[in-house]
């Protein structure tokens, strides 16, 4: 994470879909060398993933990327979930406490030229039609061979292996490593096409029926993404055989006509659903599966490669893109030395419990709402519309599709310490409009929030401090005076940075008034003086106030952040 690169052999990273090309983006930022290489000779031109979720869409702001999302994607703020005819839930995201309470539906083929144009401006650029032919690890690298379009060879050692490859991962065959999980019995149908309809453009709709299941979902300007079930298999007709991988399309099986799509919106939606102009359509077919090791020894899987699941909820693209950056800042803390071996062992243990959630998630939602009898058709239909009316539970619904409520609090990365409110260690750091006492770089104080402060390139440390002045009125943004220094805090802040040189921020910031975020106390709570260390990722590593707190603070980025620290007794991994 220092200012220049690394002398160190480059990560080598096979696949250049979204999960690659975020962990490219990850390592480039901290200033590590990377080669990102894919055996395709050019990118897939067809969107499959789409939706993008609020969380990773706050991740693309903190690593400067979001602009260009917004401005090409479609924002779906409403989901609507139909049985039979009947509406059975209506769940908006506007409440959502984020700047983006909405999904984000783009073209995957989109999102990945995006990243790539931001990739070459940190200078690390797709090798495409570049395959990865052999491997082995030795004690200090990875042994590789690599196979050009052309035939030649090239020998290279890479620090470390990222597997981006997907469902269908060479690297994690030849590694032996079981793909646990089971076989859907279900072909699906995708398709892109304009549908003209009597709902807004800005909500989405899944229709279950015991014809089987559709959704559609707004791409904005009339077009619209169709996924179904088979209908062909549902008919009892004869349908092509499942295949044995996920992710194919059944053997023989020509692509969806526009008629067909026709003929199962009449069939199983009881809305006005006019189709024309197909762009693109295939089958699919879905396995629910996972590895049960993210890492072996200098080689990690990621995305795809790791897991495959149900397309319900949207969540398969995201959770690649958001493990690669879990995974990004530990590789680069590692390789520059100034980190433990160790530090990467959490990437399983933080990644692999979420994996395992969103498994049993989107396989239950797709069972349910295919359900046509028994038990989780009754859940459905009777069940599901008394709990959605739960302010509650419509809440967790919002927090979990978004993804918003993904933390790591039992991770031993964590140190928690009560306050008076705020986020607890290992949930996200959620954005608040702050007045900024003092920062890194020189920074002036002034207004500013705390996504524009953080650099996924370094970690944060937000010292907290009481506004002035002291009977408790918001701080003019314009004052010239600031709080007097805590000497406890600054003490804290000389440690930290001691133990992660070139590689934390520290802010001084406290509270204001204004438009532009949610407020410092409503996002982090009310202790003052208090502290959170921001990982690079945007989850908080610890939090405390003054006190013995400080002392745990130092213990604990010794023992994590820090070569040569001993792991404290109560964190385990």
């Amino acid at each position: 994470m220092d200012a220049a690169a690394y002398d160190a052999s480059p990560v080598l990273i096979v696949g250049a879909g979204p999960t690659g090309l975020a962990a490219a983006m990850s390592l480039a930022r901290a200033h590590i060398p990377v080669r990102l290489i894919d055996k395709a000779p050019r990118p897939n031109p067809y969107s499959r993933a789409i939706g993008i979720q609020a969380r990773t869409l706050e991740l693309l702001e903190q690593h400067r990327l979001i602009k260009p999302f917004l401005e090409l994607g479609h924002r779906a703020r409403v989901a609507n979930l139909f049985s039979n005819g009947m509406r059975l839930a209506r769940l908006d995201f506007d409440p959502l406490h984020t700047r983006y309470p909405y999904l984000l539906f783009l073209d995957q083929s989109v999102t990945e030229r995006l990243l790539t144009e931001h990739l070459a401006t940190l200078g690390v650029t797709v090798e495409r039609g570049v395959e990865l032919i052999a491997f082995m690890q030795g004690s200090a690298s990875v042994q590789a061979t690599l196979r050009r379009a052309d035939g030649r060879t090239e020998g290279m050692r890479p620090s470390y292996l990222i597997a981006a490859d997907g469902a269908h991962s060479s690297i994690r065959h030849r590694l032996g490593l079981n793909f646990e999980g089971k076989t859907l019995q279900q072909s699906f149908l995708l398709a892109d096409l304009h549908a003209e309809t009597d709902w807004p453009d800005d909500e989405f709709h899944v229709f279950a029926s015991g014809d089987g299941l559709v959704a559609l979902f707004p791409m904005g300007h009339g077009r619209h993404r169709l996924i179904a079930d088979h209908a062909v298999a549902r008919s009892g007709s004869t349908a092509p055989s499942p295949p044995a991988v996920p992710g194919e399309a059944p053997p023989d099986a020509a692509a969806p006509s526009l008629e067909q799509c026709k003929t199962l919106i009449a069939q199983r939606v009881r809305e006005r659903v006019d189709v024309s102009d197909l762009a693109w359509s295939a089958y699919f077919h879905v396995n629910s599966r996972m590895v049960d090791r993210l890492r072996v020894g200098r080689i990690f899987l990621a995305g795809d490669a790791a897991h495959v699941h149900s397309p319900a909820g949207a969540q398969g693209m995201n959770t690649g893109i958001q493990e690669a950056l879990n995974l990004g800042w530990k590789l680069a803390r590692v390789i520059g030395g100034a980190a433990p071996d160790r530090l990467l062992d959490t990437y399983h243990a933080e990644r692999h419990p979420i994996e395992r959630d969103v498994l049993r998630q989107t396989g239950f939602l797709m069972q349910m709402a295919e359900a046509d009898h028994g038990p989780l058709k009754l859940l459905r239909e009777r069940v599901m519309p008394v709990l959605a009316a739960l302010g509650p539970l419509r809440d967790a619904a919002r927090a979990t599709i978004s993804e918003l409520s993904i933390q790591y609090r039992r991770s031993p990365l964590t140190l928690e310490r009560v306050l008076d409110g705020g986020p607890r260690a290992g949930e996200r750091a959620p954005d608040a409009l702050v007045h900024v006492v003092d920062g890194p770089l020189g920074r002036a104080p002034g207004v500013g929030c705390i996504f524009d402060l953080h650099d996924p390139a370094f970690f944060s440390l937000f010292l907290l401090v009481p506004p002035l002045p002291v009977d408790g009125t918001p701080l003019d943004p314009a004052a010239k005076h600031a709080p007097p220094p805590d000497p406890e805090l600054e003490k804290l802040a000389a440690e930290v940075e001691r133990l992660l040189p070139n590689a934390v921020r520290i802010w001084r910031i406290t509270d204001t008034s204004g438009d532009g975020g949610p407020a410092l106390a409503e996002s982090y709570g009310r202790t003052r003086p208090s502290f959170y260390l921001v990982r690079p990722d945007g989850y908080i590593s610890a939090r405390g106030r003054t006190g013995s707190d400080l002392h745990g603070l130092v213990r604990h980025c010794e023992a994590w952040f820090a070569v040569g620290g001993e792991i404290p007794e109560q964190a385990t991994l």
